[in-house]
């Protein structure tokens, strides 16, 4: 006889479903796993052993064989713990034959046969859900898990034990309930911020439009207290972005207790990040940090210092919204719709450009380390922009009277136009200005004749690529957007191309 249990194998965000086949014949004792198993899929025979011991079984000296289908899936993780264990309990006859069959189930056992959280719960029960199944997992992992569907039958217990007294009528499992982590009240406030009053326009049009934005300055002038304020000024996550970036933490294991958040994502890396770390990677192919930003913000403090291949292989992500990891047996791909936020000085020394300052190493020093940051990776970004230094005045100033509460108003409002917009274009998909394709940015955006020769003019001037082209293009609409207009005049066109001449003066290798 063999005995068949539902589990899954993941593939990015993607659960696979897997056959756990269990065979116990006659023959010398043996315990044998096949079907491409990694290392932790190899020893949980040790841990399913103790586990069942500890529960008051012991496995009969027989021959056991352990089939985990398809053969040629790779299996990965110690999540197979569980569906292995409750596998054998149904071949030795410890549980009923069919009380497994409409269940996927997934869990760590530790060896006194309790279960330990593990990955995926949230896409392993999304899958369950889509198959008509219910889902078997820790019992910190219920709540997660809860959130797949209201209906979906639920068994999260804590232990082995618990588990088979439930199926066998001693004892009642109650469904576990969604939860979600209760955000602590932000400290942070755009208030806090004296002067920088274009930065301040500039992170609001950032924040309307989800475009990319990067901020030169001298050190100190503020770079780093804007951009960890811009979150503020954003909208909670909608339903399907909460779901989107969950499923993405729950295989990073970001989700403690199960318990979900609806704050958008804010990651930032330090400049030491390897291209693992940043795109996703390591035997397992984890997602990175533009992965975990999905959905939010992926925010780059000195930006040259991280390393060139480092930066480059943000351009595909921001360009395609996804990240792709390629392996030799394997292709696994993350959405990586993020909005890039950057931040570095003008040169090494921090003050080139500077009244009064004269670099020891002349206009090199800016020239180097600009030119660390490739010209297509810039062409991508939509804001670049000019932070001075802040004087003593400046911050002898009051407050300013707006902070985040009236400016996320006006975000709220802009995005709130912008998603109608694209839904009534047949794009539901399509949020933000920034996401729009060229086609359908052209389609929406007919700025007046006079603002079309201003922006032809300036196209010519600048050398606009066609990249460039239509970043203004969206840049603009979001201004207009801002305004309350329909279409972008010229003083949006105009707005919209000085945050790309900005970085002609200060940026050489604009």
């Amino acid at each position: 006889m063999v005995a068949h249990v539902q589990t899954v194998a993941f593939q990015g965000v993607t659960a696979i479903s897997v056959d756990v086949q269990v065979q116990v014949a006659s023959g010398l004792p043996a315990f044998t796993i096949v079907g491409l198993p990694d290392k932790a899929v190899a020893e949980s025979r040790e841990r399913v052993r103790a586990a069942l011991i500890a529960s008051g079984l012991s496995l009969p000296p027989k021959r056991i064989t352990i089939n985990l289908a398809p053969a040629d899936l790779p299996k990965e993780g110690s999540h197979f713990d569980l569906p292995i264990a409750l596998g054998l309990m149904l071949a030795i006859g410890a549980l009923p034959s069919d009380s497994l069959d409409d269940y996927v189930i997934l869990g760590e056992l530790a060896l006194d046969g309790h279960l330990a959280p593990v990955v995926g719960v949230l896409p392993a029960a999304i899958t369950a859900n889509s198959q008509e199944k219910g889902l078997i997992c820790p019992w910190d992992c219920g709540p997660e898990a809860a959130w797949a569907d209201p209906d979906m039958p639920i068994l999260a217990p804590a232990s082995l034990i618990s588990l088979a007294n439930h199926f066998k009528g001693q004892q009642i499992l109650s469904r576990p309930k969604a939860a979600i982590r209760e955000q602590q009240d932000s400290k942070l406030d755009m208030a806090d911020i004296k002067g920088q009053e274009l930065a301040k326009r500039a992170l609001e049009v950032a924040a309307s439009g989800g475009h990319n934005m990067v901020m030169v300055g001298p050190p100190g002038s503020g770079k780093s207290m804007l951009a960890a304020r811009l979150p503020t000024i954003l909208p909670p996550l909608s339903p399907k972005e909460l779901l989107d970036v969950s499923m993405i933490q729950s295989m990073a294991g970001l989700l403690p207790q199960g318990k979900l958040s609806n704050a958008r994502p804010f990651r930032s890396p330090h400049h030491s990040a390897s291209m693992a770390a940043m795109v996703g990677g390591g035997p397992r192919a984890k997602p990175g940090e533009v992965a975990l930003a999905h959905n939010g913000i992926l925010f780059l403090d000195e930006l040259p210092e991280f390393t060139p291949q480092v930066l480059d292989s943000l351009r595909q992500p921001i360009e395609s919204g996804e990240v792709s990891i390629s392996r030799a047996n394997h292709r696994v791909s993350y959405p990586s719709r993020i909005q890039l936020i950057a931040a570095m000085n003008p040169c090494r020394c921090g003050h080139a450009g500077e009244p009064g300052f004269v670099c020891k190493r002349g206009p090199r020093c800016a020239a180097d380390y600009q030119g660390r940051i490739s010209g297509p990776l810039m062409d991508r970004i939509d804001l670049r922009i000019e932070v001075p230094a802040v004087s003593a005045t400046d911050l002898m100033l009051p407050p300013p009277k707006e902070g985040s509460t009236e400016i996320a108003r006006r975000v709220a409002k802009a995005r709130a136009l912008q998603k109608t917009r694209y839904s009534q274009q047949g794009r539901p998909d399509i949020l933000t200005n920034a996401q729009c394709p060229a086609s359908l940015i052209e389609k929406v955006t007919s700025p007046s004749n006079e603002a079309m020769d201003l922006l032809r003019l300036a196209a010519q001037n600048m050398a606009l690529s066609a990249r460039g082209y239509h970043r203004v293009l969206k840049v603009a609409r979001t201004l207009a957007d801002l305004a309350g207009r329909d279409q972008p005049g010229k003083e949006q066109i105009a707005e919209a191309l000085s945050y790309r001449m900005t970085a002609a003066t200060s940026l050489t290798i604009a």
